[in-house]
């Protein structure tokens, strides 16, 4: 029985760009955009090496002490960073089909921005330190280092924030009604001369006393204002761990509607489908839609 194949759920890179078909293009675009190649992956890790040093770079000229003395050096380095990735970003628009569709995608815009700063800089000097959202780039080492497992469980634990983003959000809604309560509190029981100025200021208290963080700038004086602030250090340890719970949940929930079943493919009898699944993973064919007792 021939087998046919089941439509991905995953994008692929090489169709969503358009991968060339042959020619200097297609050899440029394994160096540029494959990691599996020893050139490719050469390509990758210097271009790592590069953003950091970069970055680095960046980082130094912004010590005033090292600046007054290595200035100009830096100058020079930012300026063969920036050419460097400027042909580098060329060559990947060079190398594709669409090339818009790179322009446009996520590391199209990370790559064009960390070039961008080096030349607005030449007409806004003050934007020279926004040259390091190169460091942005480094997300390019999930695809070196073959973390594509990772990313897909970063994935799953994002589809359960989402799904439990109203939990979260009247829960969050309890937290920002209780700080400003206790925060106009004890607004009317320490003020002003205890450092609770106004009642923002005492809301700024109640948030960084609640999380348990107590950066010690505003302290209550008063034993009534002790007390309070004792119940809401309390009250921060059960408040902390709750969104934790929610998520925990959802992700488990998740996980569980992720086990295989019992569903039959109709076409090879095979069996042990997940719930979520559209297609056999045997033979490709459809399988019928999944009903529970539960």
């Amino acid at each position: 029985m021939p087998h046919s194949i089941a439509p991905s759920s995953q994008t692929d890179p090489s169709k969503e760009l358009g991968r060339p078909l042959d020619g200097w293009r297609l050899r440029l675009y394994i160096i540029i955009f494959e990691a599996d190649t020893r050139l490719g992956r050469a390509f990758d890790l210097t271009l790592l090496a590069l953003i950091v040093l970069s970055v680095g770079v960046v980082m130094l000229d912004s010590v005033a002490t090292i600046n007054n003395q290595w200035g100009k050096v830096f100058t020079w380095f930012e300026w063969i960073f920036t050419i460097t990735f400027t042909i580098e970003y060329v060559l990947r628009l060079l190398c594709v089909r669409h090339p818009w569709r790179y322009a446009t995608s996520f590391f199209g815009v990370i790559d064009l921005l960390a070039i961008a700063p080096t030349y607005l800089a030449l007409f806004f000097p003050e934007l020279h330190a926004l040259i390091d959202v190169r460091v942005l780039r480094l997300l390019r080492i999930f695809r070196i280092l073959k973390l594509a497992a990772y990313v897909a469980e970063f994935r799953e634990l994002g589809n359960a924030l989402i799904a439990s983003r109203r939990k979260i959000a009247v829960f969050m809604s309890f937290v920002l009604m209780m700080v400003i309560v206790m925060g106009t509190l004890m607004y009317v029981i320490e003020g002003p001369e205890s450092g609770y100025t106004s009642i923002p200021v005492s809301i700024y208290w109640a948030i960084t006393t609640v999380t348990t963080v107590g950066f010690g700038d505003i302290t209550p004086k008063t034993d009534l204002g002790r007390l309070i602030t004792s119940m809401m250090m309390l009250i921060g340890w059960g408040t902390l761990a709750v969104p934790t719970g929610i998520v925990s949940a959802e992700f488990a929930t998740r996980r569980e509607r992720q086990t295989p079943t019992t569903r039959t493919c109709h076409e090879c009898l095979s069996e042990g489908h997940l719930a979520s699944a559209n297609f056999c993973r045997d033979c490709g064919a459809a399988l019928p839609s999944y009903q529970s007792d539960k």
